[in-house]
């Protein structure tokens, strides 16, 4: 029996090769995107990419979307409510299962799994313990095109921000660092492949460093592949700002 399925995007790679995966499994039909937005600066949150390029993406996948919207400091009990008012109103609308895009992060599938079944929503992973290798040569076997827009000073560095992922770009990574960023190496954003209808176009902007106060992703998401972050040590990233054409 096919299951009513809604889709977790962030804008990246690992999103857009897990619904590629899960839209040709006959056992799910994805009717709805999910994507949380930071409010007061119009961005995708964490891949911090301008909303007008998310409209883009859905506009090319043809999918309805769902944006939470959420504050620039969001305290865990508001993230978590405003998630749950989501997947309320997905199930009262028939969805009975959720697709992410994670690859490892055990505690994050087991809190997903178990906050979403307390709602009778299970839950999918088209890209669970697959070699990250394998699937970054896979992304790009297929024709996906995905450009850096975020990533970590102290694992890569400037050299990396605003770069397609390509041969070339996995030749450069230094040992030790995963091919698909799975330890915040680095974050994309996805502008072509076989599940887009055209290629979107975008201009790179501004490259800029910040640095957060910020630790390892808390668990405590019901429906996004996004994070929430509590205070640590002074953590360095780079940042591309993409412009829509």
């Amino acid at each position: 029996m096919t299951k009513k399925t809604y889709f977790n995007w962030s804008t990246g790679k690992d999103s857009a090769l897990a619904f590629y995966h899960i839209s040709k499994d006959r056992r799910y039909l994805v009717e709805r995107l999910v994507t949380s937005v930071n409010a007061q600066y119009d961005r995708v949150s964490m891949h911090g990419i301008r909303r007008e390029l998310l409209n883009l993406q859905i506009a090319e996948l043809g999918l309805p979307v769902i944006t939470i919207e959420l504050p620039e400091m969001v305290v865990m009990e508001e993230y978590e409510r405003r998630m749950f008012s989501v997947t309320k109103e997905l199930k009262t609308n028939g969805f009975e299962c959720a697709a992410f895009g994670d690859i490892y992060l055990e505690e994050l599938r087991k809190y997903r799994e178990e906050k979403l079944a307390l709602q009778g929503i299970g839950t999918c992973f088209p890209l669970w313990k697959r070699d990250t290798r394998e699937l970054i040569r896979e992304f790009i076997n297929l024709g996906f095109k995905a450009i850096t827009v975020s990533v970590s000073a102290e694992k890569l560095g400037e050299e990396f921000i605003g770069r397609v992922l390509d041969e070339a770009f996995l030749a450069d990574l230094p040992a030790g660092v995963d091919p698909c960023g799975e330890n915040g190496e680095f974050h994309t954003f996805c502008f072509a492949g076989p599940i887009f209808k055209n290629e979107i176009r975008f201009e790179i902007g501004e490259r800029v460093f910040r640095e957060y106060g910020l630790t390892t992703p808390n668990t405590n998401q019901l429906g996004s592949n996004d994070t929430v972050c509590t205070p640590a040590a002074n953590t360095g990233f780079w940042f591309c700002d993409l412009l829509p054409v």
